[in-house]
């Protein structure tokens, strides 16, 4: 005859109601089958932040079987409209963005904004730099800014998207050395990869781009480094700032990670620990310090209200340049 026994029967119901009462801690949770959007071309910002993401969340085990993807194209604003339709209520989908898409979702009047995702965490941020190949006859910031006061249209700079950081920089330049900014000839490409293929090849006069993407080149003895966009010189990175040269103009582009709108409370509160996770991470820290990045990061309460304030700011810029009416 079959027998229960009851101490074990006792055990087992003691053990499932301490689990029910044990709160549920999202930083102990592993994420798994998540999907990191670079709303960019390989070989740029967003793309290469969107890889250190994956990496360091392996690395620090708060998430597995991670996979990036990469959609191109108006400042990420194409990207940004993907994701926020496809991936609506799902709590598996990340996406990096920055102050870049919030220039291009003015400049192409896109539907979805910064509002329509969840913000999980501002994460980095970088300053400028200008760069011309080492060939160039511009060995200066003094004789590109001699240049572009002679002849405005004859210096064609290669950034990113429109609207974006790159372009916003060139701009207040021009219009810091009294040049009208409507007169800068930009030419925006979808990536970092791209634009720099546009400067090595000789199709463009200047590079404009964070530091990171640029520097390697410099390193490389490829690009001459003329200019930074930071307040003082950083530490280890003998390049002067613009402020120095006599062009009073500091800038940081920033990146962070979003989610997809309308996803469940829980589904935010396990990535917001997730990333909370990561940027404690060795992997994440070495990352930065490689990188020459700036730590920014911001919890997700904090990055909203400062997506707002951004979004402002931005916008003021884009109509004082002349991109926004």
């Amino acid at each position: 005859m079959f027998k229960i026994d009851r101490r074990r029967l006792f055990l087992g119901a003691t053990l499932m109601a301490a689990a029910t009462l044990l709160p549920f801690n999202p930083a102990s949770a592993e994420l798994k089958g998540l999907e990191i959007m670079a709303p960019a071309a390989p070989g740029g910002g967003w793309d290469l932040t969107a890889r250190a993401v994956q990496a360091a969340l392996k690395d620090s085990g708060a998430a597995t079987s991670t996979q990036v993807v990469n959609i191109a194209g108006a400042g990420g604003t194409i990207g940004l409209a993907q994701f926020v339709s496809s991936k609506k209520g799902k709590g598996n989908a990340l996406m990096v963005t920055g102050m870049i898409m919030q220039g291009a979702i003015l400049t192409n009047k896109s539907p979805m904004t910064l509002q329509s995702v969840t913000p999980i965490a501002r994460l980095v941020g970088e300053y400028e730099m200008l760069a011309v190949t080492s060939d160039s006859p511009i060995k200066t910031l003094a004789d590109l800014i001699e240049k572009l006061k002679a002849d405005p249209r004859s210096v064609s700079w290669a950034g990113g998207s429109v609207g974006g950081t790159d372009q916003i920089l060139a701009g207040l330049i021009g219009q810091k050395v009294g040049i009208d900014p409507k007169q800068i000839n930009y030419i925006a490409h979808s990536g970092g990869g791209e634009a720099m293929q546009s400067l090595l090849g000789g199709h463009t006069t200047v590079g404009v781009n964070g530091y990171a993407e640029l520097a390697p080149q410099v390193a490389a003895g490829k690009l001459r480094a003329l200019a930074i966009s930071s307040d003082e010189r950083l530490p280890g990175i003998d390049v002067p700032t613009l402020k120095e040269q006599g062009v009073d103009i500091s800038l940081a582009n920033w990146r962070g990670i979003v989610a997809a709108p309308d996803i469940k409370d829980s589904d935010r509160k396990a990535l917001s620990a997730a990333i909370a996770q990561m940027v404690e991470s060795p992997a994440w820290k070495k990352t930065i310090a490689t990188q020459e990045w700036t730590d920014m990061y911001q919890p997700a309460e904090e990055f909203g209200a400062f997506l707002k304030k951004d979004k402002e700011q931005v916008e003021g810029v884009l109509k004082d340049i002349g991109l926004v009416q």
